[in-house]
């Protein structure tokens, strides 16, 4: 590798808007503040929501029905 052409790679602490703080390693050489985290993420903490579009599909394909859908109509 050439020397003097790499970022400074240091350790940084990471925060959360939850609260959570971790230390990473990272060229950014500063504190560095996130959103989500393990912590908070939905995914993580098995706290996701499950959005139910059958009732706005269901109120597109009533306000649309029989406008000359072609090949689209069902």
């Amino acid at each position: 590798m050439k020397k003097g052409i790499h970022p400074k790679y240091s350790e940084i602490q990471v925060t959360c808007s939850c609260g959570n703080t971790f230390a990473t390693s990272s060229t950014v050489g500063r504190p560095l503040h996130v959103e989500v985290c393990s912590a908070c993420h939905p995914f993580y903490t098995g706290k996701q929501k499950v959005m139910d579009t059958a009732g706005r599909i269901d109120k597109f394909r009533q306000r649309y029905k029989g406008k000359g859908g072609g090949a689209a109509a069902a």
